[in-house]
């Protein structure tokens, strides 16, 4: 299981990093989301990482 918390506005940011944000379920700063692992998560991840907190748990 990965946690994902949105720590930083989308604001400013290019069409496609808010998209995948919204894709991920972070609508509002602090908003968290639990997912299952995979590649595609991964990938998303890796697009918006300068924007989330990711925890393993």
């Amino acid at each position: 299981m990965v946690k994902v918390t949105l720590k930083k506005s989308t604001i400013g940011e290019v069409k496609a990093v808010k998209e995948t944000v919204a894709s991920l379920g972070l609508k509002k700063i602090g908003s968290v989301h639990t997912f299952e692992d995979s590649p595609a998560l991964r990938g998303k991840l890796k697009k918006v990482e300068h924007l989330v907190k990711v925890e393993e748990e």
